[in-house]
């Protein structure tokens, strides 16, 4: 954990790479043009673009895939635990030396990178050197500029739900503006498959995408239904109930079957598909934490999970779901300052007993305890603060039943499944 940990420093202290946020495709391509072009030897490159639901659909495709005894790479973006996990090759994750040297073959090019730049020639490097049959990319923001769209004939383009997230990077702040930087750049000789979306939001994907010489393949070609509390996707020909044991939200299950409807177009079998289900689940995404350290520290009666919604959609996709929970709920909320809190936190109305705000442990850009705290009490949130999660767990934890709701960021579930 300590050498992810200085890998991270090692890349927001270095002089000649930019931890700020910096879109355009000039620098990672001469640095692509520099190393020989690897992206060109990839695979069978899928990518996953959009504003929530990525890591979801991505993860679920790699267990179809993996399922039906192929191989895959991925690349995911952010790490949770560990900076590992955003290199997966084959079989095994990159190691901290491997990761450490493709840096610093990086370096000697002399190009002022992101980091999220330098992140991704890490992944496209070592994966250009393996021999697997798929490739997949999750993208980091609006498609258009963003470092990950380098390949020139991507298999197939995901676009997951597009939503309002992501709008500080643009001049107006619009949800045109979005639409339009994911799907207005989509590769014309591709497969492009669009996942669920508002009514809105899909006429204006359809509007730019008119033109599109891709095969595409709109969320009308398949449904998610759901009958005596268990959900099933079904398209015109194929019915599956999703025996996700691990899942819990509509949102999540959408997202799965999604994912289901790619891996029939990949002629991944109804069998491989419902062998793979039972086997989901996808950390720090409505992730109840079963046993650890975390999870000792409350009482035997007490439940407690984790979730790294950090948007009012996944505000909206959490709210949705603990409705649907009996016990009494009390919320620990760390955030950080790129993202929209007030918006967020509304979406809880009368939801939970009581918050506890805290900073995140080791995040620069996390928002203070003082500033969360005032924000949910003009919420009309009954809230307190704390300086540690142990502390949040002491203020909530009681002989009472109940669950307990980790939210707000994916660093912070990051940190909460690190110290569990």
């Amino acid at each position: 954990m300590s050498q992810s940990i200085n890998l991270y420093k090692q890349l927001l202290n270095h002089k000649l790479f930019n931890k700020s946020v910096k879109f355009g495709l000039k620098r990672i391509k001469l640095a692509l043009s520099l190393l020989g072009n690897p992206e060109r030897k990839l695979n069978n490159v899928i990518s996953v673009l959009g504003e929530s639901g990525k890591f979801t659909t991505l993860w679920t495709l790699k267990n179809f895939i993996e399922t039906n005894n192929q191989t895959v790479s991925t690349y995911i973006s952010p790490s949770l635990q560990d900076i590992r996990e955003r290199f997966y090759m084959g079989d095994r994750y990159l190691t901290y030396k491997e990761i450490k040297d493709t840096i610093k073959k990086i370096e000697k090019l002399k190009i002022p990178l992101s980091v999220f730049e330098v992140l991704t020639l890490v992944y496209i490097i070592n994966a250009s050197k393996q021999s697997v049959d798929y490739c997949l990319c999750e993208v980091g923001a609006l498609f258009r500029l963003d470092t990950t769209n380098i390949f020139d004939w991507p298999l197939a383009q995901v676009v997951t739900n597009i939503n309002l997230q992501h709008k500080i990077f643009l001049k107006k702040k619009t949800l045109d503006e979005i639409i339009k930087e994911d799907v207005g750049s989509l590769n014309n000789f591709s497969k492009i498959f669009i996942g669920k979306q508002t009514p809105y939001v899909l006429k204006k994907i359809k509007g730019h995408l008119k033109k599109n010489k891709s095969k595409i393949h709109y969320p009308n070609s398949w449904k998610l239904t759901k009958k005596n509390g268990l959900y099933y996707y079904r398209d015109k020909s194929t019915t599956i109930k999703l025996n996700a044991k691990n899942v819990c939200s509509e949102g999540m299950f959408s997202n799965i079957a999604h994912a289901v409807k790619i891996a029939l177009n990949f002629n991944i079998s109804k069998k491989v598909i419902v062998k793979t289900l039972p086997k989901l689940s996808f950390p720090g995404r409505f992730n109840y934490l079963k046993k650890g350290r975390i999870k000792k520290m409350l009482h035997k009666n007490e439940l407690i999970m984790i979730d790294g919604a950090h948007s009012p959609y996944d505000a909206k996709n959490l709210y949705n779901y603990l409705k649907t929970i009996k016990l009494p709920k009390y919320g620990i909320w760390a955030m950080t300052k790129n993202k929209e809190p007030d918006l967020f936190i509304k979406e809880f109305n009368n939801i939970f007993k009581k918050i506890i705000t805290l900073p995140i442990k080791n995040e620069n850009s996390s928002v203070s305890a003082k500033e969360l705290n005032k924000i949910a009490i003009k919420n009309k949130i009954n809230s307190e603060t704390s300086s540690s999660l142990e502390e949040a767990i002491r203020k909530v934890s009681s002989n009472e039943k109940k669950l307990v709701v980790c939210f707000g960021s994916l660093y912070f579930c990051g940190s909460i499944l690190n110290k569990n």
